[in-house]
């Protein structure tokens, strides 16, 4: 194939040049403005005034997550698909906890299962930690030979990791390479709120917002950077991030000299605000961190702006709101955290270019470069060179929409950024030399996608 007359994307601007792919690799990309005579037989794509981005990397989705009463209603198959037709060419994967005592492994297994024959995209898989001892140690040491190089584990929920586990967690990981992605909500804080609201009786939408205030976030991600200062800086990516004030503290601990923190906010926290927690759906926001009132979110888009985040991740979690989201009617707790937003989130970001609130630039970091070195595959993903893996997002350079659910290819009945302003849906998406979606059309073929056996992160 024969990419022809685009502007190709990179994190330092962009250059006009034409991208040959031979099978799945890229192996030839002019000068910035000559041409490459085509060859027998190419197949020729002309993106004349378009914008070709590396194919965007999502290391934050939780495609069939079992919840063990309910399970999240994109599988591999289907999420993955939204997936492609939005630009996205690689996802990673958080995993859920499998039974009580089981191991990591188990799941890792168990996931393997779950995607084979169905990912349409490539993908890895971020372990998950809910007890610490001599054989979770061992398992995680053994899997990064096997390409699971990062694990996640949650401060809140009912397997939440002790402090002291943390502690020994991190104490391991933290010469090894190995990335720990923590949920950084303080349980303590929440599970008085909660009860505090229930027994009141404040069951609406809202309340949710209200028993997960701001406060316990920035104390979970103060506690666990200093856990992480004085465990060698333990490499910490922390998920979700949906408050400037969290970001100020990440600021301040690498003016402090810590290199290995990492951030991570979403879509949704960043347009998306708490009052839909009173309109008559608002069922539909529960998610956890909540959204958060405007003055957070400003100075939230204030930290992407100054450099401050490091990736766009999506969280994506979908239900239907007529169906799960409807267990929590008459009481927010009952209500599954979660938000499709996989196929939406590249338009939506690729938007700020258009105008003009983010160079392009920082739309390839966000999006593709950094995902892929914190997730240990660049330069196989997340960047367009030669060698690189051919995974290509062809976008125009000014066309926008008006986001609708029926644009969608998630398996749920809404998106959470109806009537938002958007670019339009990529061109094309192209994954290892093939065209798998086009003009929103899913093109490719069920079970294409590969396992990523994952290096540590660069």
């Amino acid at each position: 194939m024969l990419v022809k007359n685009g502007f190709v994307a990179s994190e330092s601007g962009m250059i006009k040049a034409d991208i040959r792919l031979s099978g799945e690799i890229i192996s030839e990309i002019s000068a910035d403005g000559a041409k490459l005579a085509a060859l027998e037989g190419e197949n020729i794509i002309d993106a004349e005034g378009m914008i070709i981005l590396p194919g965007g990397v999502d290391m934050h989705t939780h495609m069939d997550l079992d919840l063990g009463h309910i399970r999240a209603t994109d599988d591999f198959y289907t999420g993955t698909v939204a997936a492609a037709c939005g630009g996205i060419t690689t996802i990673v994967d958080h995993m859920a906890f499998g039974p009580r005592g089981n191991s990591i492994r188990q799941q890792v297994d168990e996931y393997h299962r779950l995607a084979e024959g169905k990912a349409v995209v490539d993908y890895g898989f971020h372990g998950v930690v809910d007890h610490v001892n001599d054989a979770v140690l061992a398992e995680i040491k053994d899997l990064a030979g096997e390409g699971v190089t990062s694990h996640k584990f949650y401060l809140t929920y009912d397997r939440k990791l002790s402090d002291k586990e943390i502690l020994r967690l991190m104490d391991f990981t933290s010469d090894r390479g190995i990335l720990l992605a923590v949920h950084a909500e303080n349980d303590t804080l929440i599970s008085y709120l909660r009860e505090k609201f229930i027994k009141e009786g404040n069951t609406a939408p809202v309340y949710h917002a209200r028993s997960r205030p701001p406060e316990s976030e920035t104390e979970a991600v103060s506690r666990m950077i200093k856990f992480a200062a004085v465990t060698g800086d333990a490499p910490l990516y922390i998920v979700h991030i949906s408050c400037g004030s969290s970001v100020e503290i990440i600021r301040a601990a690498r003016l402090g000299g810590q290199k290995n923190i990492f951030a991570e906010t979403c879509p949704q926290y960043l347009f998306l605000d708490e009052s839909l927690y009173l309109a008559e759906d608002g069922l539909k926001y529960i998610m956890s961190p909540p959204l958060r009132g405007e003055k957070e979110r400003k100075s939230l888009w204030d930290g992407l702006i100054c450099g401050d985040i490091d990736t766009i991740g999506t969280d994506h979690c979908p239900f239907f709101y007529n169906r799960e989201k409807q267990l929590g009617k008459d009481d927010f707790t009952k209500t599954p955290g979660g938000a499709p937003g996989v196929e939406a989130n590249l338009s939506l970001m690729f938007y700020q270019y258009i105008i003009g609130r983010l160079p392009i630039g920082e739309i390839v970091r966000l999006c593709c470069a950094e995902p892929a070195r914190l997730s240990g595959i660049y330069p196989k993903k997340g960047l367009i060179a030669v060698g690189s893996d051919a995974d290509l997002t062809i976008m125009h350079s000014d066309k926008t929409r008006v986001l609708t659910h029926s644009m969608f290819h998630e398996n749920t009945d809404y998106t959470p950024y109806e009537g938002k302003l958007a670019a339009e849906c990529p061109v094309m998406t192209i994954s290892r030399g093939e065209i798998i979606a086009q003009e929103g059309s899913f093109l490719g073929k069920k079970g294409r996608g590969r396992f990523l056996k994952r290096g540590f992160f660069t």
